[in-house]
């Protein structure tokens, strides 16, 4: 696929331990000429963790993509009547993004930018990180999966003996299922081994 002209939403949440598999599928869409926009959930912002600091994961969300981090409702909010990305992708999506998602709520830049690309009828991609996908969020998948215009990157269990409920999509097949959701398809299969045992 062509990326140039084309311009990507990446929105990462807080699924912390995930960043490092992510930040080489958004140089990705850069290396493949894609102009890509970063936006950021609030922990992105203002939470270090024993994965690393907010500062060194914003620098280099800057330093990938060469543009400013979307990190406020207010900056996101534009993106809908400006019809700016011609594909987004949330990637960790947490178990909170994808409930917060699936019951219309907006209570960040993250879901105020999906809510955009959902308004204006344009693939809205998901790369899902939770603890529990098959446990309560199960539902909230379950809906997701039958709403117009939403695709996810093929994901299965990461830890089926320590965590049986837990799902997480593998980050680098993020470029296969965008190119997959701009011609209207889901990339197959959805359901695989994550890991295998």
């Amino acid at each position: 696929m062509n990326w140039d002209q084309l311009t990507v939403g990446f929105a990462l949440t807080g699924s912390h331990c995930t960043f490092a598999e992510t930040m080489p599928q958004i140089r990705r869409f850069v290396d493949a000429g894609a102009k890509v926009v970063p936006i950021v959930s609030n922990t992105i912002m203002t939470t270090d963790t024993r994965f690393g600091t907010s500062a060194n994961w914003q620098k280099e969300l800057k330093e990938i993509t060469g543009n400013d981090i979307i990190s406020s409702i207010v900056d996101a909010e534009p993106l809908g009547p400006s019809k700016l990305l011609d594909i987004m992708v949330i990637a960790p999506c947490t178990g909170n993004t994808t409930s917060k998602l699936a019951n219309a709520m907006t209570e960040s830049p993250v879901l105020m930018a999906a809510k955009a690309q959902m308004r204006n009828g344009r693939p809205l991609v998901l790369a899902i990180s939770t603890n529990d996908g098959l446990g309560l969020n199960a539902t909230n998948i379950g809906k997701l999966l039958i709403t117009k215009n939403i695709y996810f990157v093929p994901f299965g269990q990461d830890a089926p003996t320590l965590k049986p409920n837990s799902l997480v999509a593998r980050m680098d097949l993020i470029m296969e299922a965008c190119e997959a959701a701009l011609q209207g398809k889901q990339l197959q299969p959805m359901l695989i081994e994550r890991f295998n045992y």
